[in-house]
């Protein structure tokens, strides 16, 4: 006994003011000892004293405060998502409905009759049944939100929607039975309108953030959770991964992800470690060499005996880590939620001042206390100090951004992405796969007494039977330049060194510089080139026919055909791009310098990566993450805002903030520029919105305000944030259609996928 972590998927987090809300209330609560929630993946993660708390009753707090509690199984979390967003419909549904026939009561008094007035008995029933209706059918959830955050000295959103809400009907109850001159319809109207706007806002977030998570769905493929376990008779079963034990055996086929961390004790094979070192050249792997869980089995079959399990299994250890990054992740306020902080109390506390000063200062100059204006007063002020636009501002300017980011193949998962990308001053890239393809390429043909065609045609020759991933590029620049090879009449391969055939007679070696010199090949007219290239981080192939060395091929990780203009772009922004691999600093430097990156940070373990970044954070710089990896997740989520490239890895797209889809690298800079243009659409909303509710609280104080210049305002006030959002996008056509292509991707955990979301 003591302390436990316990970690939960939440859904009903609308805004980060709801975070905020999480974590007051759990800092409230005996036996907690610490909270994190993080809005943008939608987690709280609570550590409490299991001698004063149970999990139960650090469950129920988060259901009591109104959220649910998501299945950790990721496909019933999905399902659960969805059925929020179906509640979510039709809350809206009712609601809207109830909003139109109400305002068509208003519309027949005002137009019709020409009355403010109460105009007949049975339309305050109606109004009166169409605002308890809403208040408590549809808007139920938001009431028990209210209460729970006022019982526990929380003053949030909600509690100001339902202190409106209240007022309204508070307001149409005196005007139906104790001042007849209240405009009793349009009070009971505020408390049907205010409702449904706050309904409508929470929907607009909801559909923001499912679409996000349909567009995940649609590139995660769930790990294989089975392995092949192989008994000591040779008998093979699929087992779960969590039956296994260190000293089982497993075998993994060709193309396969290795499931667990372990030693090979039976074949060879050609292993990509990229997911855990970054290195895009695989490594050869025979009997004795240790396998990272994760990685991928490229050429031949193995037999793998399991050294690590559970926590210590190197998967596990990521996990951990990204926990870690999140939960200490720089806790991120809205620009709306840090206003309400201050808005929330302070118009409670006007509409208090305002029913007082109406009772008691009128005893100043001799008159009898004006109860009656007073309440209007009051009622009036907590009418119009609900901010109906200030609710859509964020939403609105969210889906703007969303849709425009969308038809660029870039996925925005939070809107903390929108708000703090703008104040980013650091961006640290990732190397394979981010800067780089991540596929090892041709990158230079030397040749000694021949010419490069003759070079890499021998070398293709040499090189048809092998299932290298190094002998897959040589074939691959044969090919795409058009060159004809042959078959080798012979072949062996000598694993992890080179091959040794004949080619029409003559005999041909193909390999590693080292194994060559072993061979009794004289280099010494290569050594020159051989340095060279090496120091430009590429894998060096010799070429040898007949026992002459007639040439060169250097291999690499050849840089994305954008790096070095996104890199620019980057800077002309004032932006410092800094570059973080697993890479040998050699190959991280030749990089660098192709795309102009000064800072340079190689031989960096996915932990360190983490830490980097941290060193960053503490240093007062506001740090972007750039990655597509397993070893880019912890980093990922440590940053202010994980960028992943949609090519990547599961695990990668998870801990994003943004998603790229496909592999452009230019993305990043697209984001960038969208976000700060929806940040600056946010803070003209909200500013918009404020200048509505000032005026109209400080005009409302005077008791003179009419509930239908309430409504008035708050129709003015949310056509105007609308009219902001999306005038400009109308008219260009831009960004309306918000439907887009997945680029294909072709990587083989996954496979080749086309996927298309609307």
């Amino acid at each position: 006994m003591g302390t436990t972590h316990e970690q939960f998927n939440v859904g009903g987090m609308s805004c980060s003011f709801c975070a905020e809300s999480i974590k007051k209330a759990y800092s409230r609560t005996d036996g907690v000892e610490d909270v994190d929630v993080s809005l943008a993946h939608e987690e709280v993660l609570v550590q409490y004293d299991d001698d004063r708390l149970s999990e139960v009753e650090v469950k129920d707090t988060l259901r009591d405060l109104g959220y649910t509690i998501r299945d950790p199984d990721k496909a019933k979390r999905y399902e659960q998502q969805q059925a929020e967003l179906a509640d979510g419909k039709r809350r809206l549904l009712i609601a809207g409905g109830a909003s139109i026939v109400v305002a068509a009561l208003m519309g027949w008094m005002i137009l019709v009759m020409g009355r403010f007035e109460s105009a007949s008995p049975a339309m305050d029933l109606v109004a009166f049944g169409l605002a308890l209706g809403t208040m408590f059918g549809p808007g139920r959830y938001i009431k028990q939100k209210a209460f729970q955050s006022l019982r526990r000295g929380i003053f949030n959103q909600h509690v100001l929607l339902e202190a409106g809400a209240f007022a309204g009907l508070l307001g149409g109850l005196l005007g139906l039975f104790v001042f007849p001159s209240f405009p009793t319809v349009h009070f009971f109207a505020v408390s049907v309108f205010i409702t449904t706007y706050h309904i409508l806002s929470e929907y607009t977030s909801l559909i923001v953030r499912t679409r996000a998570s349909q567009a995940v769905q649609n590139l995660l493929d769930l790990q294989p959770d089975t392995a092949r376990r192989v008994s000591d008779d040779g008998d093979v079963e699929e087992v779960p991964l969590d039956d296994l034990d260190v000293g089982d055996y497993v075998r993994v086929k060709p193309g396969e992800n290795i499931p667990v961390d372990g030693e090979v004790v039976e074949g060879k094979s050609t292993v990509d470690e990229s997911v855990a070192t970054g290195e895009s050249i695989p490594e050869e792997k025979a009997k004795g060499d240790g396998v990272i869980g994760g990685s991928v089995n490229e050429t031949g079959t193995l037999l793998i005996k399991v050294t690590a399990t559970g926590e210590d299994a190197f998967l596990n250890q990521v996990a951990r880590e990204i926990e870690e990054a999140r939960a200490m992740k720089p806790g991120i306020i809205q620009l709306a939620d840090r206003v309400l902080k201050y808005f929330v109390p302070g118009v409670l506390t006007i509409a208090a001042l305002s029913f007082l000063f109406w009772v008691v200062a009128p005893l100043a100059w001799g008159a009898a206390p004006n109860v009656q204006r007073g309440a209007f007063a009051a009622l009036a002020v907590l009418v119009l100090g609900y901010p109906c636009a200030l609710g859509m501002a964020t939403p609105l300017a969210l889906i703007r951004g969303g849709g425009k980011a969308a038809d660029r193949g870039i996925l925005m998962r939070s809107g903390d992405a929108f708000q703090i990308f703008p104040d980013v001053d650091h961006i640290v890239l990732d190397k394979t796969g981010t800067i780089t393809d991540g596929e090892p390429a041709v990158s230079e043909v030397v040749a000694f007494g021949a010419d490069e065609v003759d070079v890499l045609t021998t070398a293709a020759s040499a090189e048809a039977f092998s299932e290298h991933p190094l002998a897959d590029a040589i074939l691959e620049a044969a090919d795409e330049q058009g060159f004809e090879y042959g078959d080798p009449d012979a072949f062996d391969s000598v694993t992890g060194k080179g091959v040794r055939v004949t080619v029409a007679s003559d005999d041909v070696l193909v390999g590693k510089p080292g194994w060559l010199s072993d061979e009794g090949i004289d280099l010494s007219k290569g050594d020159a080139d051989i340095e060279r290239l090496q120091g430009r981080g590429l894998t060096v192939a010799g070429v040898v026919r007949g026992g002459d060395l007639i040439g060169l091929i250097g291999i690499g990780d050849e840089v994305k055909s954008d790096a070095a203009a996104t890199v620019q772009r980057m800077t002309e922004v004032g932006i410092t791009p800094v570059m973080i691999t697993g890479d040998n600093e050699r190959t991280a430097n030749a990089v660098a310098e192709e795309v102009s990156i000064d800072r340079v940070m190689a031989d960096v373990l996915p932990d360190e990566k983490r830490e980097e970044i941290g060193r960053l954070q503490d240093e007062g710089y506001r740090v972007a993450m750039v990655g597509d990896g397993i070893n880019d997740a912890p980093a990922l989520t440590q940053a202010d805002i994980g960028i992943a490239i949609g090519a990547g890895t599961d695990i990668a797209i998870e801990s994003a903030d943004i998603v790229l889809m496909g592999d452009r690298l230019g993305g990043v800079m697209d984001a960038y520029e969208i976000g700060k243009e929806s940040y600056r659409k946010t803070r003209q909303n909200l500013a918009t919105a404020f200048a509505f509710n000032g005026i109209g609280v400080a005009a409302a104080t005077t008791g003179l305000v009419h509930p239908v210049f309430a409504m008035l305002a708050m129709v003015l006030s949310v056509s105007a944030v609308l009219a902001n959002s999306f005038a400009g996008q109308l008219l260009s056509g831009e960004g309306v259609n918000t439907k887009f292509a997945l680029e294909e991707r072709t990587d083989g955990e996954r496979g080749d996928s086309q996927v298309t979301a609307d």
